[in-house]
């Protein structure tokens, strides 16, 4: 089977199970509802991310999606049967991170435009100039999608859902804060803070908006590699 159709067979996978149209429809949610309260109470701090503060939410909803959608090839020999389709291992995991790709792009864009129009309406005079808030809404689009398939990447090495989430889950809820507090700059190199730069009016750290979500883009490349590599040479 070549690219396109083992594609569209992917998409069709994500499009009929209810639980990844689910997580997508959180992400937008939580984002906007979380940023909207947080807007409403601490917009003077730093306007831009008062705005966005919701995706701290809005990637958790994000990195169940990748992980959902990945691991659930490896449960009751799924793979096997994708495989028997589509023999080329590499051409399957390359449309899988496509078929999760486009739409988490599509959703963290949507998002990210739904969630700057609400911020905005908190916070009133005090809200981001529209150039700075586009900067925002699209670097809010590309981090859902970055941490998206950092998150399948991370699936594919582990095959299993269970381990992603308790990976990833407490890393971004805890870990991820207590490095910031402890390591001074080094913590904004993590994968979740250093895209989120983007959404920030001012950042006293070494990233700048775009070099920030190009070291998020790093990591989601590396894990990526290490869930093809994984796919290619283990077992189904």
């Amino acid at each position: 089977m070549s690219f396109v159709p083992a594609l569209h067979a992917e998409w069709i996978k994500i499009r009929t199970l209810r639980s990844l149209l689910g997580a997508l429809a959180a992400v937008l949610v939580a984002t906007a509802a979380f940023s909207a309260l947080a807007a409403a109470d601490t917009g003077d701090a730093d306007p831009l991310f008062s705005v966005f503060f919701g995706i701290n939410f809005g990637q958790i909803a994000a990195i169940a999606f990748g992980t959902t959608a990945v691991a659930s090839e490896f449960r009751g020999g799924a793979l096997r049967l994708t495989l028997s389709a589509v023999p080329d291992r590499g051409r399957w995991f390359a449309a899988k991170t496509t078929a999760i790709a486009l739409p988490a792009l599509a959703v963290g864009l949507l998002t990210g435009f739904v969630t700057l129009l609400v911020g905005r309406a908190a916070l009133g005079a005090s809200a981001p100039g529209w150039a700075e808030g586009v900067r925002g809404a699209v670097g809010c689009g590309l981090h859902l999608t970055l941490m998206t398939l950092f998150a399948a990447g991370l699936a594919a090495v582990l095959r299993s859902a269970v381990a992603t989430l308790s990976v990833l889950i407490p890393f971004l809820l805890i870990v991820s804060f207590v490095v910031g507090d402890l390591s001074g700059g080094a913590a904004d190199f993590l994968p979740d803070r250093a895209g989120q730069v983007a959404l920030h009016s001012t950042w006293d750290g070494s990233l700048g908006p775009w070099s920030g979500l190009a070291v998020t883009a790093l990591w989601t490349a590396s894990a990526l590699v290490a869930g093809g590599w994984s796919v290619r040479r283990r077992d189904a």
